[in-house]
């Protein structure tokens, strides 16, 4: 069976501290959760959280909704955006199947990123490693005032939205806006075909507003 790869790459520095990482994690819960009543889902995602502070780690190896399983997290360090999406990179060589003369591959994976600030670390080298992949639906998010729309920009092209602020609400709204995104794709994927574009996926809540260019 051919999986959808769902990345989640989740910032979790120091300015995340306090109630953004609490919303964090009840918001991988409320994901969790609705995902596994999703029989679509159920059949065809696999989820990897990666997260980001002065280091990048991949915390759950992609894994099918039954089993993921929300590890402990905690906010402190700096913002390694750049280590993420080279981390990324390497994690989508080892665990998505490529296509073969004989076999079709795994989906591209869907990619979801949050951060709340600057990156911390030089981030040119993971932008063009990110770039050399093939991906299906990115998207970046800017929680707050402080996240660099132009450098998600770099990574996500068109689709950036953006959080006014990062409180409970606001990131609840997202994990709501991923969680729906992925069944949407789940459910193409379960019919022979996958999400190419923002405009495949769900409207955003009322609390995400699409950045400008």
């Amino acid at each position: 069976m051919r999986k959808l790869p769902v990345y989640l790459l989740i910032d979790i520095s120091g300015s995340m501290a306090g109630e953004p990482i609490e919303a964090v994690k009840n918001g991988l819960q409320t994901m969790q959760s609705a995902l596994r009543k999703d029989p679509h889902a159920l059949e065809q995602a696999y989820v990897s959280l990666i997260t980001f502070s002065t280091a990048a780690k991949q915390l759950i190896p992609l894994t099918e909704v039954a089993k993921f399983q929300i590890p402990a997290l905690s906010a402190g360090g700096g913002t390694a955006l750049g280590g993420a999406l080279e981390l990324l990179v390497d994690c989508v060589d080892r665990e998505v199947m490529k296509s073969a003369p004989d076999q079709k591959g795994d989906w591209k994976p869907m990619v979801f990123l949050m951060t709340d600030g600057e990156p911390t670390d030089q981030i040119d080298n993971g932008v063009s490693a990110f770039k050399a992949g093939k991906w299906g639906v990115v998207v970046a998010c800017a929680a707050g005032a402080h996240a660099n729309i132009a450098t998600l920009q770099r990574i996500a092209g068109e689709n950036v939205i953006r959080l006014d602020t990062a409180d409970s609400n606001s990131i609840a709204a997202f994990f709501k806006f991923v969680s729906s995104s992925i069944s949407v794709n789940s459910k193409k994927a379960d019919s022979g075909a996958e999400a190419g574009s923002m405009s495949d996926l769900p409207p955003p809540p009322p609390e995400i507003s699409l950045a400008k260019l």
